[in-house]
């Protein structure tokens, strides 16, 4: 079944594209697009001919622009568990071949050993839980900047936003240390600016995405003017009243205009940014992640390769951590990045898994030693070498 984006609802869409799809009538910026869900993953024969003819069709309609093909499963984006970066995303493609074949990718994406690991530790059982998936399929926005935006969570916090150039992949995935936006209840903006080394952009020339280099006057220059930090925030604040109740928003800017990419409730709740203060004599110090405190052995982790060399209750520490990484954190005890924000799926899922978290500690896998007895404090955002 092909659903135009602005006429989903959650029950034929899926929880990103039915929130996307209230938000598009009620006039916010949401590029269109429009969604295949199906009752089963697996398209049979006979409906593949029909269900290409219609994909054809709405690219047509949009004007055949390169797109993202994101997933969108009933069980996703909920108040219980989002499910940050669990399910496929294919960004950059073109044409009803390529197109036809990321939906295709999108709506098998259910069927993971990530998948099932992230359901069995937040439902606590064994079991996968049925679920429903839906393929969302948007013109791709070619972000000057793009990040995440967190509404207030409790009376007087600020609104939080995490920002870096390019497409979002490098800031979701922990690739970057993003700068960080606060707007006060009164308005006032503050910010750090984080180090932007890298960016996602469109392939044009193979399609999908690429990591290019920043120009090195702005890896240390602000992504987000005071303008538009002030806009977002309105926007997230529009977002929360409509729904009741704190909102994880995924945006994009381009040449000053603002899109929103997705929305979904926040599922636990952020530490707040690391003062001064919270450093403690000879500790390392990074960006909050997620609460809690843990003191176990260091497992340095740099790369997939050496996931099997990890024993549950040790501490991962680790270069960055993309959805890839899940699995470790069901054994790990907590874990400490060099790259990445309090905004990412990394640490939007270690919060959901209850384990601390801290980000962005400089060249944290050369300062600790492998096997070295460590204590983390993601609340404070501290790592102590014991």
């Amino acid at each position: 079944m092909l659903i135009r984006l602005s006429e989903t609802a959650g029950k034929n869409a899926g929880g990103k594209a039915g929130v996307l799809g209230v938000l598009l009538r009620r006039g916010l910026p949401v590029p269109d697009g429009f969604v295949v869900a199906t009752d089963d993953v697996r398209i049979g024969p006979a409906s593949e001919r029909s269900l290409r003819d219609a994909v054809a069709s709405e690219l047509a309609r949009l004007g055949d622009p390169v797109v993202a093909v994101r997933s969108s499963a009933a069980n996703e984006d909920t108040a219980d568990a989002s499910a940050a970066g669990q399910y496929q995303s294919i960004i950059g493609v073109r044409g009803i071949d390529d197109v036809y074949s990321a939906i295709l990718s999108c709506l098998a994406s259910t069927d993971t050993d990530r998948v099932a690991a992230y359901w069995t530790r937040t439902n606590g059982t064994d079991s996968r839980p049925p679920q429903r998936m839906a393929a969302l399929v948007q013109a791709v926005i070619e972000a000057d900047a793009s990040g995440v935006m967190f509404t207030p969570q409790r009376p007087g916090e600020s609104t939080r936003i995490e920002a870096s150039w390019g497409l979002g992949p490098s800031m979701v995935d922990g690739t970057v240390t993003p700068d960080t936006y606060e707007v006060t209840s009164d308005g006032a903006v503050r910010y750090t600016i984080g180090s932007k080394q890298i960016r996602t952009d469109l392939n044009r020339e193979h399609g999908g995405v690429t990591s290019n280099t920043v120009a090195p006057a702005l890896q240390h220059a602000r992504a987000l003017d005071d303008a538009t930090v002030t806009t977002l925030a309105a926007f997230g604040g529009r977002i929360t009243r409509l729904f009741g109740r704190p909102q994880d928003i995924e945006w994009a800017v381009v040449r000053g205009a603002v899109w929103i990419l997705q929305a979904r409730p926040i599922t636990a709740h952020v530490p707040a940014r690391r003062t001064a203060s919270h450093a403690r004599g000879g500790a390392l110090t990074g960006t909050p992640g997620s609460h809690g405190t843990a003191a176990a052995t260091a497992r340095i982790v740099r790369s997939p390769s050496e996931f099997s060399t990890v024993h549950t209750g040790e501490i991962v520490v680790c270069p960055y951590t993309d959805p890839a990484w899940t699995p470790l954190f069901s054994i790990a005890a907590g874990v400490v990045t060099e790259t990445g924000g309090a905004l990412s799926h990394a640490a939007i899922v270690a919060r959901e898994y209850s384990i601390p978290a801290v980000l962005a500690v400089t060249d944290a896998t050369n300062r600790i030693g492998n096997g070295a007895p460590i204590v983390i404090d993601g609340t404070a955002g501290t790592v102590t070498v014991q």
